[in-house]
């Protein structure tokens, strides 16, 4: 059970929610959380656990729906959708301009372990695939926290989160002790508590379980061990199995234990670039000359200028690059690889934008 005090891996319960709407920006609440609507073109796609991207059939449910969706939830820092990229994506579909957003404000590792929270908690459950990935990239963003915490928050067992630890402990962080559910902070090694409670036990043998775990640093429960070993006149540390000879990364690493959650799921349909022939470059910026939302500002006659410079500067990039004389040759060849990682960038958030403008169509 979740205890009150561990923000970081609190979940989110139910949340009911009104229709957004325009007319009344003013904020809301769900619970103890404060509900703003916020227009759905001010927001960015989410950095999703879903390796498989958005579920096209998923969203199409939704839009049909005429009862009220909860409020998703985003970065406050970002705009960046952290759970509810499915509802607002059918919000875009019902024409909406508003919709109710809960935020949250944490660094960029807390934001993609509450998304991968939220998205185990309630909606479309992630694939056996989806949260194999999400507990490695949180096991590497979140180290100190304990097998258990990490399954609990993904939906795997702490057997399958130990394996993939193990997998990929050579380039990961390591911790000398770990945060479990609850909360509370215990070392890996219990040997050097152990130890000490058998001292303290020596020490004073009407010690209460409780007083002599607060001071050894180790569960109640490890100091009655520790007391019915010295009893025993064994020693307070248990000797350690041999390790497994598996290979690093096998099958057989208690992963499945969790696929019987999938059932029969269906595969989500990944929003991608299609294979199709792209079009001709100074045929589509001919078409964005003739738009009068472009050419009428500043900003919309900038872009045209640039796009049209870069549209008849294709046909010539065969001369051009013939004519580099060779000690310029790196120099442009550095710039080439920067130009074209800004227009990637920036073809980027405008894809990301066009999925939440027009989901049914993906990215043309």
């Amino acid at each position: 059970m979740e205890q009150p005090g561990e923000p970081a891996l609190q979940q989110v319960g139910n949340m009911a929610s009104s229709r957004p709407d325009a007319r009344s920006p003013a904020p809301q609440t769900e619970g103890a959380t404060s509900v703003v609507a916020v227009p759905v073109l001010s927001l960015r796609p989410a950095d999703s656990p879903r390796l498989n991207g958005e579920d096209k059939a998923h969203i199409a449910r939704l839009a049909e729906m005429e009862v009220p969706l909860p409020s998703i939830l985003v970065d406050k820092r970002t705009m960046r959708v952290i759970d509810g990229m499915h509802r607002l994506m059918a919000a875009s579909l019902q024409g909406r301009e508003t919709i109710n957003v809960r935020f949250f404000d944490g660094s960029e590792a807390d934001v993609f372990l509450r998304a991968v929270q939220e998205n185990v908690a309630h909606g479309l459950p992630l694939s056996q695939a989806d949260r194999r990935a999400a507990a490695e990239r949180i096991i590497a963003s979140h180290p100190h926290l304990s097998d258990r915490a990490i399954g609990h928050s993904v939906g795997l067992a702490a057997k399958t989160v130990a394996a993939i630890r193990k997998s990929s402990s050579d380039e990961l962080p390591q911790s000398n002790a770990r945060v479990g559910r609850d909360g509370k902070v215990r070392p890996l090694d219990s040997g050097a508590g152990r130890r000490r409670a058998a001292e303290l036990l020596a020490q004073q043998p009407e010690a209460s379980l409780r007083d002599v775990a607060r001071a050894a640093g180790i569960s109640p429960a490890t100091v009655l061990d520790v007391r019915k070993r010295l009893e025993r006149g064994a020693s307070p540390v248990p000797e350690r199995p041999a390790a497994s000879a598996a290979p690093k990364g096998a099958s057989g690493n208690g992963a499945g234990a969790d696929t019987g959650s999938e059932g029969a799921s269906v595969q989500p349909i990944r929003f991608s670039s299609r294979a199709a022939a792209a079009p001709d470059p100074a045929a589509a910026v001919q078409k964005l000359l003739r738009d009068p939302s472009l050419r009428n500002n500043e900003r919309g006659k900038g872009m045209l200028r640039l796009l049209h410079v870069n549209a008849v500067g294709t046909e010539q990039l065969p001369d051009v690059a013939a004519s580099v004389p060779p000690h310029c040759v790196g120099i442009v060849v550095q710039l080439a690889r920067q130009y074209a990682k800004m227009w990637q960038e920036f073809a980027r958030e405008l894809d990301g934008r066009a999925r939440i403008i027009d989901p049914s169509a993906g990215t043309r």
